[in-house]
């Protein structure tokens, strides 16, 4: 089951420093093959140590992950005990590899009620590797966010700090991540389609980005990991202020009747018109010079026009040049590489839809582009993405002679996405 592969980002990948894992679904994950629910967490515990080498690949200094919860205790003793053991494995097997990596091994969470042996394991672990500084590998057992506010409050009183001493920075340095680089979450991934913290660093994930994924933790591979990774890359983290980066200016109903009559176009061989109406369209949605837009848009027509004669590898190369003018100059964090990609996929794959259940499964691909280009989460770029299938859908039923209202339908869709988008990057 684990990856041997080694996990590599496109160039300009924002890397969260911390990212924390709640590994739901062991048991489900197992109910759900017919075996017993220890299978389960056995082949989670593999995919942990599995996610934590990709994690150190692709630059991720902090990884922390939640074992136990202050609330598991309610389980059966059964499943307690082999969970104990499987932990007693899990810090034998994980320490060569801290060592190899120089990776700091960090207990979250109470001490008093685990069992001996396993305090022993943790408490060697963590003087073993307590002078690594490369990586920091965090294992909440027995861990709750209200309990380590808690137990820091308490520990604050004893200290006899008076109350206009305390802030958050010396709140911080009393909770279970006090000595650490990155004690505060940039990107909290839970698995299994639950959609809620369950109290996980509570403290610290004050302005933590979330990631939902649906499969469970067993099912949670590195390449679900890049994808949560490049995912949280798009987003724009504002802390509670403005913006630091300028944003597209474009006007949805004027980028929206550019392109119809684009598209109405299309099929014409090259000529002036064809690359005149691109040049408005690529002036208009990115706010490009003149001399810029007629560059951009000799290359947006060449891809465009090897497009429609199902020449997808040849679209590439001018697609490939074009995006790289646009990052050049508007300094989007985009790969151009991604972007042509994604694009000509979408291409390729809309090219003979003429429903909205035959194009559905493309919307994925729409999602992605979308994000990629814009800078956005796939989660803010499923309306926009939607609104463009439709809107593609259309055109080819126009295309193919079902009638002038098809076109209108275009229109009235386009417009939708475009301020869709607005909404997103204004």
């Amino acid at each position: 089951m684990p990856s041997k592969e080694r996990i590599t980002l496109p160039k300009g990948t924002k890397v969260p420093n911390h990212v924390a894992i709640i590994p739901d679904g062991n048991r489900r994950w197992a109910r759900a093959r017919g075996l017993n629910t220890l299978k389960g967490h056995k082949a989670g515990f593999e995919r942990a140590v599995d996610i934590a080498k990709a994690a150190r690949d692709i630059g991720i200094h902090t990884m922390t992950l939640w074992g136990f919860s202050t609330e598991n205790w309610d389980r059966t003793e059964e499943e307690i005990n082999y969970l104990m053991k499987l932990y007693h494995k899990l810090l034998d097997d994980y320490l060569k590899e801290a060592h190899k990596d120089k990776v700091r091994i960090h207990h979250l969470g109470r001490k008093d009620r685990l069992p001996t042996s396993l305090i022993k394991k943790i408490e060697n672990a963590e003087s073993e590797t307590k002078n690594y500084s490369k990586y920091i590998a965090n294992i909440g057992l027995d861990y709750g966010g209200q309990d380590d506010i808690l137990r820091s409050v308490q520990t604050i009183i004893k200290a006899g700090i008076p109350a206009e001493k305390v802030d958050a920075d010396l709140f911080t340095k009393y909770t279970d991540l006090h000595d650490q680089p990155y004690p505060y979450v940039d990107l909290m991934i839970r698995t299994s389609g639950e959609q809620r913290t369950s109290g996980f660093l509570l403290w610290q994930s004050a302005y933590t980005e979330y990631y939902w994924e649906n499969d469970h933790f067993p099912d949670f591979t590195p390449e679900k990991l890049k994808a949560a990774v490049l995912d949280y890359s798009r987003r724009r983290r504002r802390f509670g202020g403005n913006d630091a980066e300028e944003h597209l200016k474009f006007r949805p109903e004027m980028s929206a009747k550019l392109e119809l009559a684009w598209w109405r176009l299309r099929k014409i061989p090259e000529g002036t018109r064809f690359r005149d109406y691109a040049i408005q369209h690529l002036k208009e949605q990115f706010g490009l010079s003149k001399d810029l837009a007629i560059e951009a848009g000799l290359l947006l027509t060449l891809a465009v026009l090897e497009g429609n004669e199902n020449k997808w590898e040849k679209a590439k190369r001018p697609l490939k040049k074009f995006y790289k003018l646009i990052k050049e100059e508007l300094k989007l964090a985009f790969e151009p590489s991604l972007a042509t990609s994604l694009e000509v996929k979408l291409w390729q794959d809309l090219s003979e839809k003429e429903s909205m259940e035959q194009a559905v499964e493309v919307e994925e691909t729409a999602r992605q582009y979308y994000a990629e280009v814009y800078r956005i989460s796939l989660f803010q770029a499923a309306k926009a993405a939607h609104l463009r299938v439709l809107a593609s859908v259309e055109r080819n039923l126009a295309e193919r002679g079902f009638g002038e209202h098809h076109w209108a339908k275009a229109e009235d869709y386009l417009q939708k996405f475009y301020s869709a988008l607005k909404e997103r990057v204004a």
